[in-house]
């Protein structure tokens, strides 16, 4: 599903070069959980949002279901990622002047799918996170973990193959957080391919295998 080979990301600043990431190799199948630890500054969320296709390596080659992503234009890329990819993030991103409803409703309408199949879509969505109360209200009239679970909800609606989770429990209290990583395990269960940044050994553990990065480097 992922192969990363040679990956290097830097940035250069006047004749210094800063490298986020040296010579990372990683391959991942169909179905796995993945979960991403180390320290502050040693490249995880770069490497994610690589991934994810927020961003791009400044070297190396990243396949992702048989595609060469390193040599596809953006409105390809963008096209895969909308196929395939959900992202959770640590701050939510939910877009502050659109109801609950609407937020989970966006990326039908960015993937052209027509007003009564969104309605079922997100009915079913509101339903399966017990929020269907809420569908209604503003993202700042929502509790952390109300506002991560609609987060969630909106990486699930086009039914990712992969969702890409970056600190999802990291601004939510510990029974929050393990809701959250305990639906992940479900989503997991039910074949969605998860890769996780924490910091949070305990939800690392809910993941298959874990990869440790410190200074940019995989650690072996």
């Amino acid at each position: 599903m992922i192969e990363l080979k040679g990956i290097y990301k830097w940035h250069n600043t006047g004749s210094n070069r800063t490298f986020i990431l040296k010579d990372i190799n990683f391959s991942m199948k169909e179905g796995e959980f993945v979960s991403i630890m180390g320290p502050s500054g040693s490249g995880k969320s770069t490497l994610l949002n690589i991934i994810g296709m927020l961003d791009e390596p400044s070297e190396g080659q990243y396949h992702f279901m048989f595609e060469p992503v390193h040599q596809l234009k953006e409105k390809q890329r963008s096209a895969l990622y909308k196929k395939y990819i959900g992202f959770v993030f640590q701050a939510y991103h939910l877009i502050d002047e659109l109801t609950v409803y609407e937020n989970i409703e966006t990326p039908l309408i960015y993937q052209g799918i027509g007003s009564s199949e969104r309605k079922s879509m997100v009915a079913d969505m509101l339903d399966r996170f017990n929020i269907v109360g809420k569908k209604d209200l503003f993202p700042s009239q929502l509790s952390g973990g109300q506002q991560q679970l609609v987060g969630i909800a909106r990486a699930l609606i086009a039914k990712p193959k992969l969702l890409l989770a970056d600190e999802p429990t990291g601004n939510l209290n510990s029974k929050q957080g393990e809701e959250i990583m305990q639906l992940f395990s479900e989503l997991n269960k039910e074949g969605v391919a998860i890769i996780q940044v924490t910091h949070s050994e305990k939800n690392a553990a809910y993941g298959s295998r874990i990869i440790n990065l410190l200074d940019g480097r995989i650690e072996l």
